[in-house]
């Protein structure tokens, strides 16, 4: 299983945030002088309705774990919260430094602040908490699921970084997600940080994203030690076939990189690899994600969206590290309507239907509906 650490790490918003509206979407400027600061966030309620499972986790988003597959499942789940509310503040100093702090409240579904965004940046260097750079926006598709489809480009989480951007290049230093099945967590280490490197721009009605990611993958009981290599690439691009529609997509790829490819297996990802004796092995894993939008104007659009990403588990369970009744396959397709009936305040109801498949080949799936209404300040 992943680690804790991990699972808070990449329990975030699936990119673009539920609405399309991702990050700082408007904001209250503070008379503050020679600075500009600008207080922004928003309040946001999620319900849900799950029709054959009890999916709902924080932001009444899906949980693929939830899904049972068996016949002991009770129909008709209903839920709200307004955990996924975001607040944050952005000073710029008069030498042109950002700093940057936000909170929301989903931790564990309780209503504990938690920290989303804390960084530093002046002249192309940021340090601190962010985005990671091993990520990208541009070919999701505007889900009301704050955790969004498997397969969508890269962790889709924040890490804390030191990052250096020139033009359309970036290259980061990030706190690596290394996990082990058949390894005690302590006996994980992070050998090194995970490196990283992303080139993101557009031309005309096309923009597009590529990265790649690396770092080392170590078992250290004290006593036996080993190491494997962790890597991971991208493509994800966005078209705007006319005024109107648009459609994006991503592709990804992992090796040693479980929480790289985006709810590849279990609901966030399977381990990294698994022990061998104490050799360590690497589970490969990919994904993809495609979709469609229509912005039917007056703030109106249509969305349509799918995602799969699979991991391989046929060699850890053959030694022994992984059930074959774990998920190795995650998918979701959903279709979305989304409307803004007066500025700053953003609504939609959506449908999603999802499967997973075990490693053994069993399979379940679960539909569900969810509305979500949106007022940022």
């Amino acid at each position: 299983m992943q680690s804790n650490k991990l699972r808070m790490a990449i329990r975030a918003t699936a990119a673009m945030a539920a609405l399309g509206i991702a990050g700082q979407v408007s904001a209250v400027e503070l008379n503050t002088g020679e600075y500009k600061t600008n207080l922004y966030g928003f309040a946001r309620v999620a319900a849900s309705y799950d029709i054959d499972e009890d999916l709902a986790s924080g932001g009444q988003s899906a949980n693929f774990s939830n899904i049972s597959g068996g016949s002991n499942t009770s129909d008709g789940h209903f839920g709200m919260d307004a955990n996924t509310s975001r607040v944050g503040l952005s000073v710029v100093a008069p030498s042109g430094m950002k700093a940057v702090v936000e909170y929301d409240f989903d931790r564990d579904d309780s209503l504990t602040p938690r920290l989303r965004l804390a960084y530093g940046e002046y002249n192309g260097v940021l340090i601190g908490q962010n985005w990671s750079n091993y990520n990208s926006f541009v070919g999701n598709t505007s889900s009301l699921d704050f955790d969004g489809v498997p397969g969508l480009a890269g962790t889709q989480g924040r890490a804390v970084q030191v990052r250096y951007t020139t033009g359309a290049l970036s290259f980061s230093i990030e706190e690596p997600a290394n996990s082990i099945s058949g390894a005690a967590d302590d006996d994980v280490r992070d050998g090194t940080p995970a490196f990283t490197a992303r080139l993101e721009d557009s031309q005309g009605g096309l923009s597009y994203s590529a990265a790649v990611m690396a770092k080392q993958l170590t078992f250290d009981n004290g006593s036996d030690d080993d190491s494997s290599i962790g890597y991971a690439a991208f493509l994800a691009a966005k078209f705007a076939v006319t005024d109107m529609i648009s459609v994006q997509g991503a592709v990804n790829y992992g090796d040693g990189a479980g929480a790289y490819v985006w709810r590849a297996g279990g609901n966030f990802g399977q381990d990294d690899g698994y022990l061998d004796g104490t050799d360590v092995e690497t589970n490969e894993a990919w994904g993809a994600a495609l979709g469609a939008s229509m912005n039917l104007g007056g703030g109106r659009s249509v969305n349509l969206g799918y995602g799969t990403a699979s991991v391989d588990l046929d060699d850890a369970v053959d030694a022994g590290q992984a059930a074959s009744t774990a998920t190795d396959t995650n998918t979701m397709v959903f279709l979305n309507y989304q409307w803004s009936p007066v500025e700053k305040v953003n609504m939609g109801v959506e449908y999603a239907y999802l499967e997973t498949e075990t490693q053994g080949g069993n399979d379940g799936d679960a539909n569900r509906l969810m509305f979500l209404a949106q007022y940022s300040f």
